[in-house]
């Protein structure tokens, strides 16, 4: 492993491993301070983070209630068992039982969005009584074994069978740029039917599972009768309804919840990420009183050492009145609108944009070597043997540029902390900007 001459690089390097990657090659870049919107390397070198890093710096970084919350509740109790109680974990429910969606009242916490869905899963298995779980093909839900089972993308692929759970099937996605169902069919969505299909023709299904604006895999937002019909579908088969709203959670589409947006409550909701604007590993999962009930009478099957940890619990308090207090969600909204009509204008200008969709502060650019095949620059069958991906290679000269943005395939995750100015949000995209005519020669060339 060749030396980098950054001491904290090597032994990451050689002691830690880089997600979701070969490790060869791997030299994470050194970070040393954040603040705001941007964050700063080693060398001083400072860079707009254009995408939350990974969708959940939704306050920026360093948010002085959010630290103080986390310095107080280490002085004053960093630690205690699940089997017991303290007052951030009594306050934090009580407050999040007025943000949920109407309904959606009893908690449990662990620390990350895979395990709330993990936890969301054995929840629905046990009070059902059935097994199945409808996800949909581009979807993230998680690592972990049940979650990454209701994982669609090709990170599923990789653990297959050993490292996955059996029981999961999967429905086609509501994706207005690329799914042909929805050129079918006008009203209630031809993907919805699709799974209306399927439940009635499939037994033992325990719930459906899905995320409402779909994250990761190309921020996908439904056509606007689809998840009301899904509700439907899922009342209609007594199947319950599962919403990850680990990305799209805590006003990062403009509303506290995507589901919001369309009047629609799950049966159970899980989140992550953007409830402490990740400055402490929390992960949600909420269900309906009708749910927690069952459990009254009957053994709840799951816990962990770390469940309702106070040092996560005091975070997620001061996130939320930080939201409030500056408005936040609101100012997704106006914000998004501005964010919206910048990418859409990179689509006039570059033939390699195939499609800007998104809500709030929530978008995703999608490139493609042809508008009318609509062929994509990078497949999961690329990913898997990792080829030179054009992404990454305009990804990197913003980098260059001093914005980091994050890439998935074919498509661009562009999501900045909801604190964001309109300023910043120029940087960003006018990077982007830049850096597309790399694609656009790759196509002229061909």
């Amino acid at each position: 492993m060749p030396d980098t001459g950054d001491r904290v690089v090597d032994a990451t390097t050689k002691h830690t491993y880089g997600t979701w990657r070969f490790q060869k090659g791997w030299k994470p870049l050194h970070v040393v301070d954040a603040e705001g919107c941007y964050f700063s390397d080693v060398s001083g070198k400072k860079y707009l983070d254009f995408s939350s890093q990974l969708v959940a710096t939704n306050l920026g970084h360093k948010n002085k209630a959010v630290i103080e919350a986390i310095c107080e509740q280490a002085r004053k109790l960093p630690y205690i068992s699940p089997a017991f109680t303290c007052d951030v974990r009594a306050d934090l429910s009580e407050m999040l039982v007025g943000i949920f969606p109407k309904g959606l009242e009893k908690f449990f916490y662990g620390t990350s969005g895979t395990e709330a869905n993990e936890a969301a899963i054995k929840i629905a298995r046990l009070y059902t009584g059935k097994y199945k779980i409808i996800s949909r093909y581009r979807s993230y839900h998680g690592a972990t074994a049940a979650s990454i089972s209701a994982t669609g993308d090709y990170r599923r692929w990789t653990v297959e069978p050993a490292g996955k759970v059996d029981g999961v099937i999967f429905a086609p996605d509501a994706d207005p740029y690329r799914s042909p169902m929805l050129d079918h069919k006008e009203g209630a969505t031809a993907a919805a039917d699709y799974i209306d299909y399927m439940l009635t023709h499939e037994g033992n299904v325990a719930a459906i599972m899905v995320e409402p604006v779909v994250g990761t895999n190309g921020v996908l937002v439904p056509p606007p009768d689809y998840l009301p019909r899904l509700r439907e579908i899922a009342d209609k088969h007594q199947v319950l309804l599962i919403t990850d709203e680990v990305m799209s959670g805590w006003g990062r589409t403009g509303e506290w919840f995507a589901v919001n947006h369309w009047k629609v409550t799950p049966d159970i909701l899980t989140t992550a990420k953007g409830i402490t604007g990740a400055y402490a590993p929390l992960g949600v999962t909420a269900t309906t009183r009708e749910i927690a009930d069952y459990f009254e009478d009957h053994y709840f099957a799951h816990g962990h050492t770390y469940e309702a940890h106070p040092l996560t619990l005091a975070p997620a308090i001061a996130a939320i009145n930080e939201y409030k207090r500056l408005d936040l969600i609101n100012g997704a909204r106006k914000k998004g609108e501005y964010l919206g009509k910048r990418l859409r204008e990179l689509k006039e200008r570059h033939q390699s944009v195939g499609d800007v969709r998104g809500l709030g502060l929530f978008w995703g650019v999608e490139l493609v070597r042809n508008r009318d095949t609509k062929e994509m620059f990078y497949e999961p069958k690329d990913k898997l043997a990792w080829k030179p991906s054009t992404l990454d290679k305009i990804a990197g000269e913003m980098m260059a540029n001093g914005v980091y943005v994050m890439n998935w395939l074919s498509h661009f995750i562009i999501a900045p902390p909801l604190i964001v100015t309109e300023g910043e949000i120029d940087e960003g995209v006018d990077a982007l900007d830049r850096s597309l005519s790399i694609a656009d020669k790759e196509i002229a060339a061909s």
